[in-house]
């Protein structure tokens, strides 16, 4: 993971100033994080993977209680600028740096994207662990098969594994961590400034055995 940290501090300046305004032209974005800060009633709703923080700054307009947590220095750097409100710690989504059953909503925009499959499921497992028994997992991610090597990325020098997913699998991952699938979107892309993939959205909930139902 240090590779991929060092990637995102070398681009955290650019990345932000490319996507900070993304969501203005993403609606089906903005209704998915909607809904999910819905599903998720009170309580904590983390951006895992927030990079720059305008997830985040999107989903704390919607909800009180939003924190972001990314590998990056850098990236949480920008979003504690702009924010400094909201809470930012730089964690990996492999060891989360929260308690059990701690969050009642989690947001995952396209922060699987650099995970091999046991890495995936280890995250998944994570998610599980330090989310409320019947809290949402917005899952956002790539549609493909085959991985891509980047050795050049927002102008800088890289060296980064970006993983097309099969929805099936991702789902399937989200099963295996105790995760039900309540709805799944795939899109084609929608504005000519952003990568020219198929995209998924898959909305989770998590279901502990012997837990109690604690969403709205």
């Amino acid at each position: 993971m240090d590779e991929l940290r060092d990637a995102y501090d070398t681009i955290a300046v650019a990345y932000d100033e490319q996507l900070r305004d993304e969501l203005s032209h993403k609606p089906l974005d903005r209704a998915l994080l909607t809904a999910l800060t819905e599903l998720a009633g009170e309580g904590t709703i983390a951006d895992v993977g927030c990079g720059p923080g305008h997830v985040t700054r999107f989903l704390a307009g919607l909800h009180p209680d939003v924190l972001g947590v990314d590998l990056s220095p850098k990236m949480i750097a920008i979003a504690r600028r702009h924010a400094p409100r909201i809470p930012g710690t730089v964690a990996s989504m492999l060891a989360l740096p929260v308690g059990d059953s701690a969050w009642a909503g989690a947001a995952a925009m396209y922060s699987i994207i650099h995970l091999g499959a046991a890495e995936r499921a280890r995250a998944f497992a994570e998610l599980a662990r330090v989310l409320r028994d019947g809290a949402p997992l917005l899952v956002a991610f790539h549609i493909g098969d085959e991985p891509v090597h980047l050795t050049t990325w927002f102008g800088a020098d890289v060296d980064v594994d970006v993983h097309f997913l099969d929805p099936v699998a991702v789902r399937a991952d989200l099963v295996a961590a105790g995760f039900d699938v309540v709805a799944e979107l795939t899109r084609e892309p929608l504005d000519p400034a952003e990568f020219p993939s198929r995209r998924a959205y898959l909305m989770a909930m998590i279901h502990k055995p012997g837990g109690a139902w604690q969403g709205p």
